[in-house]
């Protein structure tokens, strides 16, 4: 079976009642856990944009603390896994802000981190990509926000 593209599927969507749409969101959230995590932060994180950042950056703090250190081999499988739900969660906003402020979050837990990272090459690249990200993101941002952000970069 062929996906249909988004703008036929926003033309077929605008044909139906809104109860034909509840129905049709229900059942795309039983499908995939993904689905589910969007429709939540549309619903209930969405108007509250820090709320959502903070409790994002709660669970960053947790999976760092979890983090097996035994040998660089774990901690750049965690590591990655880290940045693959950050990642996810900067889909689900769209926001340049919040990437920035989550990328960042996750440059200095990294940094902090013990062992230090600086033995590895492979999560001195992981460290230093995440950083290129952020200065994208900041460069498409308003004057006063980069200037904030740029100071935070510095302090890295």
């Amino acid at each position: 079976m062929k996906a249909a593209t988004v703008s036929e599927l926003k033309k077929e969507l605008s044909t139906r009642s809104p109860k034909e749409l509840l129905e049709l969101c229900l059942r795309l959230s039983k499908f995939k856990k993904e689905n589910k995590e969007l429709l939540t932060y549309l619903l209930y994180e969405a108007p509250n944009e820090n709320g959502y950042i903070q409790s994002v950056k709660n669970e960053i703090d947790n999976q760092f603390e979890e983090i097996n250190t035994q040998s660089y081999y774990f901690i750049k499988k965690s590591v990655r896994k880290i940045l693959r739900n950050i990642k996810k969660y900067i889909r689900y906003s769209k926001k340049k802000e919040t990437e920035a402020d989550l990328l960042i979050y996750f440059c200095v837990k990294l940094k902090r981190m013990s062992p230090s990272m600086n033995r590895s090459t492979i999560l001195k690249n992981i460290y230093d990509r995440q950083i290129t990200m952020v200065k994208k993101a900041v460069a498409t941002l308003h004057e006063d926000l980069q200037y904030d952000y740029e100071m935070e970069l510095k302090d890295l």
